[in-house]
């Protein structure tokens, strides 16, 4: 029978008290599952952390000593067992390390998405489907007016440019994405990346999804017009706003981060509304759960046929 408070938000977050931990934590806890490296999704100052080695790279790389009292590295569809609860994780697809959480308690499962994507990407792991009895996804765009376009037809956008870029991008994931992309689609073009983009490339090298070829920036280099593309994080992008002699995009799924409704670059790392679609269908859950975003749609488009509940 499935446990309607199998899984809860309180004050720290999505709580699972038949096994005592926390998945994703918004504050310090004893005990995180955590999906991913995003820093909305992977916190400092926990006690005990389980997640993938990729994750917890990154989460040494942002947090040093606080990344965690105790860390667990869990290897893909490994099981293991906190409390009374049996959990595996398994690839998610949205960026190194990712991973869904399939929860077994009583003989049901339950499968946290995390962000995830069904897009192909180069720099991770891709995206593995299982069943499960309640899938608690994602719904950040969860929307059937959303569509996400082809990320090989926007990166080819930028071989009609051919003065130098300044492409903003989320450091950690997006960046190394879209590094693999230009040198697959816009080959032409010489990638620069920001000092604190190098740093996770070097991360992304190790853990053997290299995301490609790229240089350093300099300040000389970007004085030549040599269809450089710099790769620079979303603060350095916005203190950039008055740079001359650049074309300047960001590279999001949401329309609010375009530069103007010109000058687009529609690349996201997580599932559409078809994408969704696609992951019920697969995974065939006899109840959907929806976070980090608005479930109406979902709600409404399956009615009566399967259970949707908003956390």
């Amino acid at each position: 029978m499935i446990k309607e408070d199998f899984v809860y938000f309180d004050t720290n977050g999505l709580y699972c008290k038949y096994g005592d931990f926390y998945i994703d934590p918004v504050l310090p806890v004893k005990n995180a599952v955590i999906s991913h490296a995003h820093a909305d999704h992977a916190k400092s100052n926990n006690h005990t952390v389980y997640c993938t080695a990729a994750t917890y790279a990154f989460m040494q790389l942002r947090y040093g000593k606080n990344a965690a009292v105790q860390s667990h590295i869990v290897a893909y569809d490994q099981p293991f067992t906190i409390g009374n609860v049996k959990i595996t994780l398994v690839p998610a697809g949205h960026m190194l390390g990712s991973a869904q959480v399939l929860m077994e308690y009583e003989g049901v499962e339950y499968l946290y998405t995390g962000d995830y994507k069904l897009q192909a990407d180069n720099t991770c792991e891709p995206l593995e489907w299982v069943k499960t009895d309640v899938l608690i996804t994602e719904s950040t765009f969860a929307n059937p007016e959303i569509t996400h376009p082809d990320p090989v037809n926007e990166i080819e956008k930028l071989n009609d440019i051919k003065i130098n870029i300044l492409l903003g991008a989320y450091g950690l994931g997006k960046s190394q994405r879209l590094i693999s992309m230009i040198n697959q689609y816009a080959p032409q073009k010489k990638i620069l990346v920001h000092h604190k983009i190098a740093p996770i490339n070097a991360i992304y090298e190790k853990m053997g999804f290299p995301p490609g070829k790229y240089e350093h920036y300099s300040r000389k280099l970007m004085k030549n017009q040599e269809e450089f593309v710099y790769i620079v994080p979303p603060f350095t992008f916005d203190a950039y706003i008055r740079a001359t002699g650049v074309k300047r995009l960001f590279a999001s799924g949401w329309k609010n981060l375009q530069v103007n409704e010109q000058d687009t670059l529609f690349i996201s790392d997580h599932v559409d509304w078809q994408d969704i679609l696609l992951t019920i269908k697969q995974t065939d859950p006899q109840q959907i759960w929806t976070l980090h975003g608005n479930g109406q749609y979902l709600k409404k488009q399956f009615g009566n046929d399967i259970f949707v509940k908003l956390l």
